[in-house]
């Protein structure tokens, strides 16, 4: 059910070394960052540097270590909604906040914080932005999308002017303070700091949920057993350009252990105080420990109907809604006697269950977002169902694989500490579950989608399939899901999921266009039957993003104008016409709406040659279809694609009348041939052929003939595909543990999936490419570059371009590469 897929340690230094913070903390974000802490000791002058470290996890190893600048030791970590910014609180009361720099994902700088001083922070949020989703496990067969996630009506923490939600966070200090910062649009901090009640009282442990209605509740704990947990509603206002925090007194609970008088005295700490969820306030897991063991109850907060007596009864009958109603905590469960827990990770998936309904919890066991995980001091880790707290799966450490019996005999004998996690993390599909041990060591674990059940590989594809489509709505990314695709799977997967993706609705299918072509291309890389479709994914999303900026471009030529835009109508004319002739298509369309600026048509020319050689390179390719499958493959059935290039081919055309330098150039045995007439008369003979989908038509030997004649009237180009990502996933797939050390790029070279890619890559010492620029670097770049985390794709870190049209291409992919993967920064030797 569970097994190590790779670990990452710290190169031991003789000057400098990583050792565990305590308390260490770790925060793992949607977009599949992972950060955590260590102390940096020096050797030499015997001080601590409280380091932040961020990874992502294709790429372990390229970590980006931070002087946090904190005084004191780390005691949270929090990322943002979006997983763009991180929170990190200190045990002096300072908070920073860090934010990407230039969107990348291996440079990061503290933008703004706020502090409570001396007073250390033990819980830490930020504030709720009022979007929620509920995912319908259930519903998992339903062919729409909105009846397996649906939007929870649920209020932002706070509202700006129109219902826009305000960022911030809050955090709770030792001494009962609650503490509020909220981001004004103009870049400042407002700080507002109340106690949580009159009586102020030591809060050794905290947690932070909210409420739907908006409203914050913190659960706050002293630490001791005996006394009780308590709960407060947090209310934040701004009153006249001031925030301001009320607090209400919630009902309180104690634990089950310490009322049952055999075990009153047994677990005299509570250890761990969690929410089950950020937006589930109702139910809490709490964790009672002594020495050599933990006890583990699940609460949760109900109404209950108060009973009134007999008298009042005879007075003035209760009838239906008038019942007084209570707020009280009723155990939902608990453990037996555990070995000592060292941490716990909940879950984030946001699973529809009913409050206390463990019987439909049964009946979706053997889903991954149902558990949670508890880590022990012998080094092995749980996985418990969230609300029965039943066992669902188990790993052993190494240290914990040695029988029970003969484990209490040798850890007495032994004085070596037992290796455990200290800090943990499930994965936003849970999936994946990260530790950071004793020892300041990474470990990254597969979560079995059947959680260790037998189930038959349809149901284990269902799992895997649903929790695509979740990533796919919620544009979270899917890499944790990839952990568990073998190369057996990848072809049903893709399959299913255009199957799922076309019964949506058109404008849903709009929206999620690029991202199905993204996780196509993901999957097809996990597989060497499928490798070369990679190439072809990553041009359509190409393809694409190309045709939505040139057509942007194109201005209607008076502004009253019917509502379609001219890209609209360009679109509608060309599927009309079918002229094979790029001239007659032209006349159709209103020339005045395609007039550009000179130097605009001059800019683009890079992305008007792609477009040029790509239908070039495609039309060449048609004769040897029926060879092995090579690059470009898919495209030569694929309708909509064709229709694209044909579309683009009409209006690079109407501008080469204004700016001939803007055309594609093309190497041509002949003089007086026009190429793009040829080019464009074969295109739609062959788009002709697959425009329907349900109607696809092989090609007539006519057209084959005439694409065998290309190579001897142009000369056929080379395209640049991507280079090879050197990203872990696929090496990941043979089950085999993989050693990695931090800052140290691993030498994985060699693998069966790679290989297939040798055709397609440019050898060592060839000119490097800008992949979204379509510029040259040279053999050896002297511009600093920044490739992305998912595809590998490379681009320049700063733009040498001034031209606004340029710049609106640039904007498509400043934030994330087109696939939809982060950017980090390259060093300049690569």
């Amino acid at each position: 059910a569970m097994d190590l897929a790779y670990v990452c340690e710290w190169e031991k230094t003789p000057k400098s070394n990583h050792c565990p913070s305590i308390p260490l903390v770790c925060a793992w974000s949607c977009r599949n960052l992972i950060a955590f802490t260590t102390d940096l000791r020096n050797e030499e002058e015997k001080d601590l540097t409280h380091m932040v470290h961020i990874i992502d996890t294709e790429h372990p190893w390229d970590v980006y270590s931070v002087n946090s600048g904190h005084a004191e030791v780390i005691t949270c970590l929090e990322w943002d909604q979006s997983g763009s910014r991180l929170l990190s609180a200190d045990a002096d009361g300072h908070i920073k906040c860090w934010s990407m720099t230039n969107h990348l994902a291996n440079s990061w700088e503290n933008t703004v914080g706020s502090a409570v001083e001396g007073d250390p922070v033990v819980a830490l949020s930020w504030l709720h932005n009022g979007v929620k989703l509920a995912l319908h496990v259930e519903k998992s067969g339903a062919s729409n999308f909105g009846e397996k996630f649906s939007r929870v009506k649920f209020s932002p923490s706070l509202t700006l002017f129109g219902g826009k939600p305000m960022e911030g966070w809050i955090a709770v200090t030792i001494s009962g303070l609650v503490t509020v910062s909220l981001l004004k649009p103009n870049g400042q901090v407002l700080t507002s700091t109340e106690s949580l009640c009159r009586l102020r009282c030591r809060v050794a442990l905290a947690d932070v949920a909210f409420t739907g209605g908006g409203n914050i509740v913190v659960a706050t704990s002293d630490g001791s057993s005996s006394s009780p947990v308590q709960f407060y509603k947090v209310c934040v206002s701004v009153v006249n350009e001031k925030c301001k925090i009320d607090t209400e007194i919630l009902p309180s609970l104690f634990m089950r252990c310490t009322t049952d008088p055999a075990r009153k005295d047994k677990y005299p700490a509570i250890t761990h105080l969690k929410f089950l969820a950020r937006d589930m306030s109702e139910q809490v897991l709490l964790c009672a420990s002594n020495q050599n063991s933990s006890i583990v109850e699940c609460w949760s907060l109900r109404k209950e109907g108060l009973p009134v007596n007999n008298i009042f009864q005879q007075i003035s009958p209760v009838v239906g809604d008038k019942q007084p109603m209570i707020l009280k905590w009723r155990i939902l469960s608990a453990t037996n006697d555990l070995d000592r827990v060292s941490a716990v990770a909940l879950p984030k998936l946001p699973i529809s269950l009913t409050n206390t309904d463990l019987k439909v919890a049964n009946d979706t066991k053997f889903f991954p977002g149902l558990g949670l995980a508890l880590a022990f001091h012998d080094g092995s880790v749980h996985i418990v169902h969230r609300l029965s707290l039943q066992m669902m799966a188990v790993f052993y450490g190494s240290s914990s694989q040695r029988s029970v019996d003969e484990q209490t005999i040798k850890r007495q004998r032994t004085a070596a500490p037992l290796v455990y996690f200290k800090a943990m993390q499930l994965s936003w599909t849970s999936l994946a579950l990260a530790g950071i041990d004793s020892h300041g060591k990474l470990s990254m674990l597969r979560i079995s989608p059947s959680m260790g059940h037998v189930l038959d590989m349809n149901m284990s594809l269902r799992h895997l399939l649903f929790l695509l489509e979740y990533c796919m709505v919620t544009g979270y990314d899917w890499w944790d899901i990839l952990l568990h695709v073998q190369p057996n799977m990848v072809q049903n997967l893709v399959e299913k999921l255009h199957e799922e993706y076309m019964r949506q609705n058109a404008a849903l299918q709009q929206v999620l266009s690029t991202r199905i072509v993204a996780m196509k291309a993901s999957l097809c890389k996990l597989s060497s039957s499928t490798i070369a479709r990679v190439c072809d994914y990553h041009a359509k999303l190409f393809l694409i993003a190309i045709s939505c900026t040139l057509k942007s471009l194109l201005r209607p030529h008076f502004l009253n104008t019917p509502d379609k835009s001219p890209g609209d109508r360009l679109t509608e004319i060309c599927s009309k016409i079918t002229d094979i002739d790029i001239d007659k298509v032209m006349i159709n369309l209103k020339t005045e709406e395609f007039v550009l600026e000179m130097t605009t048509l001059q800019s683009l020319q890079q992305l008007i040659q792609w477009v040029g050689d790509f239908v070039l390179y495609l039309l060449a390719s048609l004769p040897n279809q029926g060879s092995p499958v090579r690059p470009g493959h898919s495209f030569l059935r694929d309708g909509a694609s064709l229709g694209m290039f044909r579309e683009l081919m009409v209006v690079i055309r109407i501008w080469g009348l204004l700016k001939p330098s803007c055309l594609p150039v093309y190497t041509a045995t002949s003089d007086t041939q026009d190429s793009m007439s040829l080019l464009f008369r074969l295109l739609t003979k062959l788009w002709l052929c697959c425009r329907e989908e349900n109607h696809i038509t092989e090609p007539d030997d006519t057209l084959i003939d005439e694409c065998c004649l290309l190579p001897s009237q142009l000369l056929i180009p080379n395209i640049d595909w991507l280079p090879i990502n050197d990203g872990i996933i696929s090496k990941l797939q043979n089950k085999q543990l993989v050693r990695l050390q931090f800052g140290k790029a691993p030498g994985l070279a060699g693998h069966t999936v790679s290989s297939q890619f040798d055709a397609f890559v440019r050898a060592p010492g060839q000119p490097k490419i800008d992949h979204l620029r379509r510029l040259h670097l040279g053999a050896y770049p002297t511009e600093e570059c920044k490739s992305c985390t998912r595809c590998g794709c490379v681009t320049m870190l700063k733009s040498p371009n001034k031209v606004t049209a340029v710049k609106q291409w640039e904007q498509r992919w400043i934030k994330n590469c087109l696939c939809g993967g982060l950017w980090r920064r390259m060093p300049l030797s690569y």
